[in-house]
């Protein structure tokens, strides 16, 4: 089957409901947004590497809001790209991605995936943990990723050329890779990669701060919580706590929780279910919230 080339332009194809309409926070640990810009820039597809909880989401949610003030084109009056963000998981088909038809009445209609939709409008796309989904799922993104820039959908018998806006960001934690579940060499190679880490003790008090609206002290108690507790990886933990879960615990503490006990759900019981690996992160979280 020939398919047929299509080419939308992005104003023909808007999408205001993907655009962010804040400036999300978001502090840089090195020299990631200019090298985001760069492959933005270049149309050079991102692959973005680290721990659960260490900002890869919020880093893709703030480059989308900051690129949006240098765009015309795609920038909506509140600024920023339309970001159309899928969170991968083993059941994401093809289809899911790319879109299918569906009844109407007595006929059937097509209905854009969240991938197409992007390619047309000319928006970020971010597939989250690309490494959950099916691989005969993924392959499909490899027409994009390279100087064809288009979208096969085969049962349109069309081809989408992208945008110029179009980026294709993907994400994935190195910690859980294993032979069933990693990038195939064939789509790793696609992508300028960026690693991403936990921020140090300093920078998280201040994210922690921001993020819950607490005290500095609070906040550096745990963020010194958060370094402890991923020292204890070579003691069983399989992954560190993320940033993420040091928030809720603050969180937790400004709704009036005890420091000691919102660590205890927020971080110790979020972490492990092993009972030895919860009694040594208790230890630490007695250690500094006495």
């Amino acid at each position: 089957m020939s398919l047929e080339t299509k080419s939308t332009t992005a104003k023909q194809y808007r999408i205001e409901e993907y655009f962010i309409k804040e400036e999300p926070f978001y502090l840089p640990l090195g020299d990631e947004i200019q090298i985001f810009e760069a492959a933005y820039a270049q149309k050079v597809p991102v692959l973005l590497k680290g721990p659960t909880g260490c900002g890869k989401t919020r880093f893709v949610e703030y480059m989308a809001y900051k690129l949006g003030q240098k765009d015309a084109l795609c920038a909506s009056e509140d600024g920023g790209i339309p970001l159309v963000t899928v969170a991968c998981h083993d059941d994401l088909t093809a289809s899911d991605l790319v879109g299918r038809y569906l009844l109407e009445g007595d006929s059937t209609k097509w209905v854009d995936g969240p991938l197409t939709r992007a390619v047309k409008a000319g928006a970020i796309c971010y597939l989250d943990e690309i490494v959950e989904a099916r691989k005969d799922t993924t392959v499909l993104i490899h027409p994009l990723t390279d100087h064809r820039r288009f979208l096969p959908i085969e049962k349109k018998g069309e081809v989408v050329e992208a945008n110029d806006g179009f980026l294709l960001v993907i994400s994935y934690n190195p910690g859980y890779q294993s032979v069933l579940k990693d990038l195939k060499h064939s789509t790793r190679q696609r992508f300028a990669a960026i690693d991403f880490t936990h921020p140090p003790r300093e920078l998280e008090k201040e994210i922690i701060q921001h993020e819950a609206s607490t005290s500095p002290e609070i906040a550096g108690e745990l963020a010194k919580l958060g370094e402890k507790v991923r020292n204890l990886r070579e003691y069983g933990l399989e992954e560190g706590v993320g940033t993420r879960l040091l928030i809720y615990a603050a969180r937790m503490i400004e709704a009036g929780v005890s420091p000691r006990r919102a660590a205890e759900v927020s971080v110790v019981a979020a972490l492990t279910d092993d009972a030895e690996i919860q009694r040594s992160l208790r230890e630490v979280v007695s250690a500094i919230f006495e």
